[in-house]
């Protein structure tokens, strides 16, 4: 078990705004995480949260997500490339629920004995404590796989031959492609990528804006490789944090930091009976090996791709641990003022005890006084 301050944890969640995998999204910055948002005309869009569960058997990846959106859009797109054609499904709240308190750090209480900035005397008040593209030549340049409605999501999967043709198909849908986003699709283009595009709107006839946390949404394809699409993040305005639980066979690792800061570890386990049902029912019983990683993107146009996820050298296991840092008290008094106090006090006893010592000392007569003998 490993000890350390959560003060890089601290700076990650000022930078990013959350810890987590968070993403700040406001018109005209279109990425968000893993994804781009499209609002529709005249409106921004925010994503206040991204939480990503992944789970890989080698052979078919699901990502498992939930936003948290904020803004005055009513309708808005949300894009997010795939290595193949995809299955989307609604997926579980609880599971996120269950991985947050597995993985939480655990706290460890720690003391000092001389007070600090903030303690007395320094202050009146204390501290508180991929896969190939599956499109023949002759394909249309967007080709829809299937749609359907799923809770407040219009799903439709797609392929698409180029960027122009997807930006069409989102104008039909009511939505404009703005060109950096355009630009940025390409690679997954020329990769022979798919799409998951997902209409997110209200119910019909309601008047209601988009926000708050969204059901999340299971997302499965075929992929011999565990890849993370990253790569649109490039175009957020600000930091971008990513908090990822992977579930594969072994503990994994980012095959590299893609432009951000080195990626942190911040729990590695097996799963055993302690885990909650929705995330046993995820894992399944080839994936049950959960690493949880955190990284930030100072600068997001540094990003250079997508995040692969080999396996790890070892399968060592890992929890973080906070120390949180409390003054060292003695029956609610301060340790130093009780020692210093107690000295004093002490010091004190020893110089009365000596006093008194010395006053209770009989005093010895006088010498008698020498007289001379009389003369004869």
């Amino acid at each position: 078990m490993h000890f350390r301050f959560g003060g890089r944890r601290i700076i990650a969640v000022l930078l990013a705004l959350l810890a987590l995998q968070l993403g700040s999204l406001i018109s005209p910055a279109y990425a968000c995480g893993c994804g781009a948002m499209v609002p529709d005309d005249g409106s921004s869009i925010s994503v206040d949260r991204e939480v990503s569960a992944v789970r890989w058997d080698g052979r078919r990846q699901e990502i498992a997500m939930r936003l948290s959106v904020r803004g005055d859009a009513r309708e808005a797109a949300w894009i997010m490339p795939v290595p193949s054609r995809a299955d989307v499904e609604l997926g579980d709240r609880v599971l996120f629920a269950e991985l947050a308190e597995l993985t939480a750090p655990v706290h460890k209480e720690s003391f000092y004995f001389w007070p600090r900035e903030g303690d007395f005397p320094f202050s009146d008040q204390e501290r508180d404590g991929a896969g190939a593209s599956d499109r023949g030549p002759g394909a249309p340049p967007v080709g829809v796989t299937g749609r359907e409605r799923l809770g407040p999501f219009d799903v439709a999967r797609l392929t698409a031959s180029d960027p122009d043709a997807l930006a069409d198909w989102l104008k039909q849908e009511g939505f404009r492609l703005p060109d950096r986003l355009s630009q940025a699709l390409r690679p997954y283009v020329e990769q022979g990528w798919s799409y998951v595009a997902v209409r997110l709107a209200p119910d019909e006839g309601g008047s209601a804006t988009l926000g708050g946390e969204l059901d999340p949404l299971r997302i499965s394809f075929a992929s011999d490789r565990l890849v993370y699409p990253m790569r649109l993040s490039q175009l957020a305005a600000q930091p971008q944090a990513l908090d990822l639980y992977v579930l594969a066979g072994h503990r994994m690792r980012t095959r590299s930091s893609i432009g951000g800061f080195e990626p942190e570890v911040t729990y590695a386990n097996r799963l055993d009976a302690s885990a909650g049902p929705a995330l046993a029912s995820f894992a399944g019983e080839e994936t049950r090996y959960l690493t949880a990683i955190e990284q930030t993107f100072p600068t997001p146009s540094e990003i250079s791709g997508d995040h692969e996820l080999v396996r790890n050298a070892s399968d060592e296991t890992y929890r973080e641990v906070i120390l949180d840092e409390k003054l060292l008290r003695w029956a609610g008094i301060p340790a130093w003022i009780v020692s210093f106090g107690g000295t004093a006090a002490l010091l004190v006893l020893v110089i009365v005890w000596r006093a008194v010592t010395r006053a209770r000392r009989p005093v010895p007569p006088p010498p008698p006084v020498w007289t001379p003998p009389p003369l004869a």
